[in-house]
């Protein structure tokens, strides 16, 4: 059975049950941080930059270490104040994070030469220790090092090794002190996921208490709190992010909160009609709908940067809802309460992507966090703030919205806007519309809605190529198809679509879109592409 996802602490991470989750760079933080939530047991990324007064004032239960691009013996390397081990918290150590534990206390971590990536075979020496205790003598890892710890530090006990490396692994209980050579957060380590649990439950004594029930609940108290007996105002786009955000606020605050649909001209087909018929049915919010088509397009045209895109979009969405408020204080009357909060569905990946996640570099300026301006006039209300996508779809069954809402697939606020390249008008629109709507149609039919993640469609606004159609040469637009399938938008890969499904798409696309001429397929990974193309 899935485990149920766990909900969001504090932003300064004062929760009884946070795990800190340290990143030295690696690849791989996030998915530690899914791996712990998995488990039932709240998680926090952190930077390795950050001191570790600053870790412990946040009354973490446990902090894991990450691992990382680097040497621990060279120069430049993070590193990290060896008081952490000494306070006397759970401390779990994998790949860099186990060689810098190992350095700090003294053991011996060296270039051996015993370079291992990939499947290794590891053998267990203590079968019955904290972390090893029902799992294989011999299992397969998943390692990534140069370097090896070649000696442990003085109280700690061997409990595993490879074929290259004496010590794969370290177990200090009476420190509650933990490391492992290799990457149990992968899904290649086949007993990984155990060894984690392992080192939650038995080594840290968590209890895995963190559940859809639970962040509902502590979501509604906080709503509750912050809010008060002031009114608040949701951006429904009709995402599942949107959605389940608006809909734990209306179980929190009632009839203080009104839906505001912004059909901004950038929504697929026929998206502002499911929009106003089914999340109505299924919450009973009050809605209120602006018609801004003309307005975004006016303050788009002639804009081809993808990040000035964003922005404006940003801006315009947050001048509509200025509107709205006024509309809605003037309704209320002169004993109105003050509309003083917008609701957002911003998401972690969100946060991380923009550079507000612990110290990660800015990929994107997202809709909901890097493209809104300075002169806000609202407080903004964010119940998902500290969750992935998969944990969000859970907490919409959690609070009963229906399939259709909670399956959805993700969908960017700026809408098509983002997923033409070019300057956005209202042709382009139009054909992208139609294109997109072919892509999904055949997609539901073929019944692979659930095995993708998304599948956006993107209009080459600013490239033709020559085609021949009948007996006359063309000269139109590519799209690109770009299925991904993925967990949480941190990482995806490109969806293996049967070709049948993909001749039908295209096939469609080029006969019933006459300004489309050539269908292509995406076939990046993220990293190093993103999902969308702007």
């Amino acid at each position: 059975m899935a485990a149920a996802p766990q909900g969001p602490r504090s932003e300064s991470g004062n929760g009884s049950d946070t795990v800190l989750v340290v990143d030295f760079g690696a690849q791989y933080a996030q998915l530690i941080a899914r791996r712990v939530r998995e488990a039932r047991v709240y998680s926090e990324i952190v930077p390795s930059s950050m001191p570790v007064e600053e870790m412990l004032a946040r009354n973490p239960r446990a902090v894991i270490l990450s691992g990382g691009p680097s040497s621990v013996y060279a120069e430049d390397a993070p590193s990290l104040d060896p008081a952490l081990f000494e306070a006397g918290v759970p401390v779990f150590g994998m790949c860099y994070g186990f060689q810098l534990m190992a350095r700090a206390l003294g053991g011996t971590v060296d270039n051996t030469g015993a370079r291992e990536y990939g499947r290794t075979e590891l053998t267990v020496s203590r079968p019955s220790s904290t972390l090893f205790e029902g799992t294989p003598t011999d299992q397969q890892v998943w390692m990534s090092h140069g370097d090896a710890c070649s000696a442990a530090p003085e109280g700690f006990t061997v409990t595993a090794s490879t074929d290259l490396v004496p010590v794969a692994a370290f177990e200090d209980d009476r420190r509650k002190l933990y490391g492992v050579q290799h990457h149990p957060e992968v899904m290649h380590s086949t007993h990984g996921q155990q060894v984690l649990e392992h080192f939650l439950y038995r080594g840290a004594g968590l209890d895995p208490s963190w559940t859809t029930e639970s962040i509902v609940d502590e979501q509604v108290a906080a709503i509750r709190e912050q809010v008060g007996e002031k009114r608040a105002i949701c951006g429904l786009s009709g995402g599942v992010d949107s959605a389940v955000a608006a809909a734990l606020v209306q179980k929190a605050i009632g009839s203080q909160l009104t839906c505001v649909y912004v059909d901004h001209g950038l929504m697929r087909k026929g998206e502002t009609e499911q929009v106003e018929k089914d999340f109505v049915a299924a919450t009973g919010v009050q809605l209120k709908v602006v018609d801004a088509a003309d307005r975004f397009l006016a303050a788009l045209a002639g804009v081809s940067d993808p990040e000035e895109k964003r922005k404006i979009i940003g801006r315009e969405f947050i001048r509509v809802f200025e509107q709205a408020q006024a509309e809605l204080v003037a309704e209320a009357g002169a004993d109105g309460a003050e509309v003083a909060f917008l609701v957002q569905g911003t998401l972690y990946p969100d946060v991380v992507e923009s550079g507000g996640g612990s110290g990660t570099a800015n990929i994107k300026s997202h809709h909901n966090v890097g493209g809104l301006p300075e002169d806000l006039e609202f407080s903004l209300v964010e119940p998902l703030r500290q969750l992935f996508k998969d944990e969000v779809r859970m907490v919409g069954q959690e609070l009963g919205l229906p399939e259709e809402i909670v399956q959805r697939q993700p969908f960017p606020g700026p809408g098509l806007g983002i997923r033409i390249v070019g300057e956005v008008t209202r042709d382009r629109l139009d054909v992208l519309r139609e294109a997109d709507a072919i892509a999904r149609e055949e997609l539901t039919a073929a019944g692979l809605d659930r095995e993708i993640w998304q599948c956006p469609v993107v209009l080459l606004a600013e490239v033709r190529s020559v085609g021949v159609q009948g007996d006359g040469r063309t000269y139109g637009h590519p799209v690109v198809l770009r299925p991904v399938s993925s967990e949480d938008a941190m990482t995806a890969d490109w969806s293996r679509l049967p070709y049948d499904v993909l001749a039908r798409i295209s096939t469609r696309i080029t006969n019933e879109v006459s300004e489309v001429n050539r269908v292509t397929l995406d076939v990046t990974s993220k990293p190093p592409g993103t999902i969308e193309w702007e």
